[in-house]
C-alpha cells in the first residue's frame, strides 16, 4: 500500500492529466470520464490536484520522520545508557514535550517561524521526537543492566564502542517500526497543519486541499468530491503505516507473535479415584 502510493507519487508529473493549476471547468463541477474525481473550487481537476498533493504530503511524512527518530534516538540513547544527572534532564525535557497538546504546539511554532515546507518538517520532528526517546530510553536502562554490557565494560570496551556494537543493534527493530508509524503521525500532523492555513501557501498537499474545499464551501454545495479523496488518501497511507510499522516490529522480534489475543487450550485428564 505504502509502496503503490509513493510509486504514484514519484510518476506525478508523468500521469497528471492536466497542469497542477490549468483550469479546466467550472467551481466544483461533478465527477465525470473527463474528470474522474470531478473539480474543486477553482475549475482545476481534483485527480491532478491528488497526484501532486500526494509528493508533497510524503515528503513532510518522510522527512519529518527522520527529524524525529534521529533526534529521538540520539536523546533515548544517551539518557538510557549513561543515566545520572543526563538522564534527569533529559527525562524532564521528554516528559515536557509530552503534556503539551501536539495540535495548539505545532499552530505556535508555525506562526512564529514561518509557513514553508522545511520549517514545518522541522517542527513535526521537533515535536514528535519525544516518542522514540522514550522507548529507546526504556529498552536502552534495561539493555545496559544484562551480563555481556557490564563484561565489555570490564574488559575496559569505550561507551561509543558499547553503544555501537552491542546496544544499537538491540534497539534497531523497535526504531525501525517506530520509524514507519511516525511517518503517519507526520502525514497527518501536515494534514492538521495544513487544514488550519498554517501550511506552505505555494506548495499543493492533501491537507492544503481540505483546507480549500471547506474555504470554498464545498460541504455546503455537496461538493464531497473536493472533501473525500484527500481525507481518503491520509486515512490509506497512514492505515499503511501502522500495518508495516507493526509487521516490522513483529518480523525482527519474533517474541510478539501470537502474544496478542492467543488462544490456548488446555487438556483435563479424569482422574481415577481412590483404590479403583
Amino acid at each position: 500500500m505504502l509502496a503503490l502510493v509513493a510509486l504514484i507519487a514519484l510518476l506525478a508529473p508523468y500521469i497528471a492529466p492536466y497542469g497542477e493549476h490549468e483550469r479546466v471547468g467550472e467551481p466544483f463541477e461533478s465527477p465525470s470520464r473527463a474528470h474522474p474525481l470531478g473539480l474543486d473550487d477553482g475549475g482545476i481537476d481534483m485527480l491532478t490536484l491528488m497526484l501532486w498533493g500526494s509528493r508533497v504530503s510524503l515528503i513532510v511524512g518522510f522527512a519529518a520522520a527522520a527529524v524525529a527518530i534521529v533526534l529521538g534516538g540520539v536523546i533515548g540513547l544517551i539518557a538510557g545508557y549513561f543515566g545520572g544527572r543526563s538522564d534527569m534532564v533529559l527525562s524532564r525535557a521528554i516528559d515536557y514535550f509530552l503534556v503539551i497538546p501536539d495540535i495548539p504546539l505545532i499552530i505556535v511554532a508555525a506562526a512564529i517561524w514561518g509557513r514553508n515546507l522545511t520549517n514545518v518538517i522541522l517542527i513535526i520532528g521537533i515535536i514528535y521526537w519525544t516518542w522514540t526517546a522514550r522507548i529507546v530510553r526504556a529498552q536502552v536502562m534495561s539493555i545496559r543492566e544484562r551480563s555481556y554490557i557490564r563484561r565489555a565494560k570490564a574488559i575496559g570496551a569505550r561507551d561509543a564502542r558499547i553503544i555501537g556494537r552491542h546496544i544499537l543493534p538491540q534497539v534497531a527493530p523497535i526504531i525501525a517500526a517506530n520509524a514507519v508509524i511516525m511517518i503517519a503521525f507526520a502525514i497527518f500532523a501536515e494534514t492538521a497543519i495544513a487544514f488550519l492555513g498554517l501550511g506552505d501557501p505555494g506548495l499543493i498537499s492533501w491537507g492544503k486541499l481540505i483546507e480549500n474545499a471547506f474555504q470554498g464551501n464545498a460541504v455546503s454545495v455537496n461538493a464531497w468530491w473536493a472533501v473525500g479523496p484527500p481525507g481518503f488518501a491520509v486515512a490509506f497511507v497512514v492505515l499503511a503505516c501502522v500495518m508495516l510499522g507493526r509487521a516490522i516490529e513483529t518480523a525482527l522480534n519474533p517474541r510478539l507473535e501470537g502474544s496478542h489475543m492467543s488462544v490456548r487450550t488446555f487438556s483435563v485428564r479424569p482422574t481415577r479415584a481412590a483404590g479403583s
